[in-house]
């Protein structure tokens, strides 16, 4: 027994012997193999920036910034960081990056064992109205050789803030193609009775034209007109050759003959119209311009001659000392400026804006295009002015204004598909600024910047185009640039680039004064209020919008510009 009992006591002595060394190899292996795996990385190695979410420019723009701290990386790993945004009905994937550790054979961002590294990864994700409501993940594809390595996704943001998307090109002023109406056309109706060289007589020949018999037909019809003025000048000249005195009396024997001439033949025919009467010794202006418009040989050394000297005497010296030339303007020029100018000036009065108004109700065929256009801006009524283009497109359908205004009209009524119909007519009569301009609105409605880019850049000099550019601007995230494109108009877009520009006091006055305030000129009233904290005016615009458009609780409720307010009573039951 006590044999059996050594040898027990031997096997247990050598068992010890040797399995100590065993479990310390052992302990080695397992510390070796637990530090060859990837640890999940803790949430705080991870920032994403901003917080929350914000989309611009139809798109949610991301960055992210991560650490992969000292002794994690794995010398063997290759590991794949993608953000995802999950929202009710879907998710978004962003920009995958790749990073492999020292002993991997590849081309990805390497990452050190002993001292890790700091990486920054940024995404862009196409916004959808239900990430208002969502969550951003960070999640990790990873292998240690052919081997995949689970590694959680984190959870590194939550929500989209969306007041960009409060931008609509379909609520912005389209342009109008302006009339030209005139309450008073000015005309001057001119006859000239020629005198010959150094005389002042009345020559029979020139009292028997036909210009000047049609001269006096006009002063008189336009006297006895009842929707017309008239006014009489005579002005007398003398050709700048001969000296100033000569001339002076001669051009005053012109003007004193042509009046008395004149009085009788109004006499005569009744006309009562006063006469105002002038004379010019020497008509050096009428020189100049009769010149500038020949084909007289060395026409321009006469005309430096007249810029260089002032002195009347010495500028006929300089000008005769060029006889080649002064033949020439003695037969030509001089003997059109030995004259009486009659000039009638007629003042035609259109009618007044009652007689316009009432004729585009009651006979808008009695109106010219001009008047037509010009009726609808005596009208604050959106049918009337409606009304008002649709019949001028048809009086007058070969003027594209008539097209463009009709189209303006619909667009600002909601009828989108209509008022591009229109827009594309008008163009099809002319090529013209305020219809590109149109269709460039029509197609950022369409979400299709380019083109509306491409038809702002054809609509120079319209008056609304810089509105325009301020909606194409929001939309496309710059927001300093549509701020300032917008300038002084007040309208709920131009508040909205103001908010995002932070200029809340300024956004707050030009929402006071938009003209046809909406649903949405209150919501924007209420995001002012929240950033502003001023709850109490979030509260009272809510429910001002709310009451306009019942959806905007439910917009409001998803919206983080009022995420402090979740816990307020008065919010809760308004958007509830």
């Amino acid at each position: 027994m006590n044999y059996y009992n050594n040898i027990l006591n031997k096997y247990q002595i050598m068992n010890k012997k040797y399995l100590v060394p065993f479990l310390v190899l052992a302990a080695i292996l397992t510390f070796s193999s637990c530090s060859s795996k990837l640890k999940p990385l803790a949430s705080e190695y991870i920032k994403a920036e901003p917080q929350p979410l914000e989309a611009i420019g139809g798109k949610v723009p991301v960055t992210i910034s991560a650490t992969f701290p000292a002794k994690w990386f794995n010398k063997k790993a290759v590991v794949t960081v993608t953000p995802v945004l999950r929202y009710e009905g879907g998710e978004a994937w962003g920009t995958a990056y790749t990073y492999q550790g020292e002993s991997v054979k590849g081309n990805n961002q390497v990452i050190s064992l002993k001292d890790g590294a700091n990486v920054t990864m940024k995404s862009n994700f196409t916004y959808k109205p239900e990430m208002k409501k969502s969550d951003l993940y960070l999640t990790f594809e990873a292998k240690i050789k052919n081997k995949t390595v689970k590694l959680p996704e984190i959870k590194i943001g939550e929500g989209v803030i969306a007041t960009s998307e409060l931008a609509n090109a379909a609520t912005a002023n389209a342009a109008l193609a302006a009339d030209k109406f005139q309450r008073i056309i000015k005309e001057a109706h001119n006859a000239n009775i020629m005198f010959l060289i150094q005389q002042a007589e009345l020559r029979s020949k020139e009292l028997k034209k036909d210009e000047l018999s049609e001269w006096k037909s006009t002063v008189k019809n336009a006297e006895v007109a009842p929707n017309q003025n008239v006014a009489v000048e005579i002005q007398a000249y003398a050709s700048p050759d001969g000296g100033v005195k000569l001339n002076t009396g001669l051009s005053e024997k012109r003007e004193k003959n042509t009046s008395n001439y004149l009085a009788k033949e109004f006499k005569k025919m009744d006309i009562k119209t006063p006469v105002d009467a002038h004379y010019t010794a020497q008509d050096w202006d009428g020189f100049q311009e009769l010149v500038s418009k020949s084909n007289i040989q060395d026409k321009d050394l006469v005309l430096r001659v007249l810029s260089m000297y002032q002195d009347p005497e010495q500028r006929e010296k300089e000008i005769k000392n060029i006889s080649a030339v002064f033949s020439k303007l003695a037969d030509e020029i001089l003997p059109q400026l030995r004259r009486s100018r009659l000039t009638a000036n007629v003042e035609i009065i259109g009618k007044s804006d009652e007689e316009i108004s009432k004729l585009a109700k009651e006979d808008p065929s009695k109106l010219s295009v001009e008047e037509s256009l010009y009726a609808a801006t005596l009208t604050n009524n959106n049918a009337e002015k409606t009304a008002i283009y649709n019949k001028a497109t048809e009086l007058y359908p070969n003027d594209y204004r008539t097209w463009n205004n009709a189209g303006m009209m619909a667009f600002r009524n909601g009828d989108l598909s209509k008022a591009e119909e229109f827009f594309n007519k008008a163009n099809s009569i002319q090529n013209n600024p305020e219809a590109n301009m149109n269709l460039g609105l029509i197609a950022l409605t369409k979400g299709d910047q380019a083109k509306a880019q491409q038809l702002f850049g054809s609509a120079s000099g319209v008056n609304e185009l810089s509105e325009a550019l301020g909606v194409l601007y929001l939309e496309q995230g710059e927001y300093e640039k549509a701020a300032n494109s917008f300038g002084s108009v007040k309208t709920n877009n131009a508040a909205l680039a103001q908010i995002l520009t932070k200029d809340y006091s300024k956004a707050a006055q030009t929402l006071n004064a938009v003209a046809n305030p909406s649903a949405i000129t209150s919501y924007l009233k209420a995001i002012v209020a929240a950033r502003t904290n001023d709850a109490s005016g979030v509260i009272s615009n809510l429910k001002s919008a709310i009451s306009a458009d019942k959806s905007l609780a439910k917009e409001a409720l998803n919206d983080l510009e009022f995420a402090k307010y979740a816990t307020n009573s008065d919010f809760t039951s308004l958007v509830k």
